[in-house]
């Protein structure tokens, strides 16, 4: 049914298993795209009484290296030099998937192992409850390829950590120890890896004790209350004045390329 994702549901546990592992989970447009379209089959079988809970996980050795980043470069081919300009709408496209995560009445659980780093990591902040195996490297480095968080990264770490470590995080763009994203509030539990699904397993029991339409209420009721979507929009323009940058178009590039460091022009 889908190409870049796999779907299953046992337990009452609906699962969503990113699928691309010879690209290290890079995430492109439909793979972005399959994601939404896989929320909407767990929502259904949430009103059927199919599935009480929702995971994302995902196969190969990694969780997500991130955004596919060659996909920049298929743009810039496909649109020449205003490449740049169908960016922004695609940001808008991307958000509103994290929104339908964040949104949607199951519990949502990320199980992250390997790398979780950019896109990856703003997927698994769109979660209610994030469980991470040890020694996976979890970051935000956008800033060292001349952007920011723009698909509700930056928007829900500022929520969970404060404003003052949120900039600490997105400006140095580097790995964040998971000791410290679980004693700052990014991650619910740091385990083996052996140990995620179990782990994820027996907090979804947990919740199962519970009424579906408490759990689903209580959710919306505790999100309702934190609404900050409004700083989408904020995200979404800063993101559109740096793609048009020479710092942009050389960080991406030396990502590809592997060529290191950038040297950057400040324009």
């Amino acid at each position: 049914m889908y190409e870049f994702i796999l779907t299953e549901t046992h337990d009452q546990i609906f699962e969503i298993v990113l699928n691309r592992p010879d690209k290290r989970n890079a995430m492109n447009i439909q793979m972005v795209e399959e994601i939404g379209k896989a929320i909407d089959d767990a929502e259904r079988a949430f009103i059927q009484g199919e599935a009480r809970v929702l995971f994302i996980r995902a196969e190969g050795r990694v969780f997500s290296s991130g955004i596919d980043l060659t996909s920049f470069l298929e743009d810039e081919n496909k649109y020449g030099e205003n490449w740049r300009d169908n960016l922004f709408p695609t940001t808008a496209d991307l958000q509103s998937v994290m929104n339908k995560i964040e949104d949607c009445s199951l519990p949502t659980f990320c199980l992250m192992h390997g790398y979780c780093l950019g896109l990856g990591m703003e997927l698994a902040l769109a979660c209610d409850f994030r469980i991470i195996a040890e020694r996976t490297k979890l970051a935000l480095p956008e800033s060292r390829l001349g952007m920011i968080p723009d698909v509700g990264g930056t928007t829900r770490l500022l929520r969970l950590v404060g404003p003052s470590r949120a900039k600490e995080i997105i400006m140095t763009g580097g790995n964040i120890d998971v000791v410290d994203a679980e004693r700052w509030g990014i991650v619910n539990y740091v385990v083996p890896k052996d140990d995620l699904i179990p782990k994820a397993e027996a907090l979804a029991k947990d919740i199962m004790l519970s009424a579906p339409l408490a759990v689903s209420y209580t959710k919306r009721t505790i999100n309702d209350m934190l609404d900050d979507r409004g700083n989408l929009k904020i995200e979404a323009w800063a993101q559109a004045q740096l793609i048009r940058t020479e710092d942009f178009y050389n960080g991406v590039n030396a990502m590809i390329n592997k060529t290191y460091p950038v040297e950057w022009k400040g324009k």
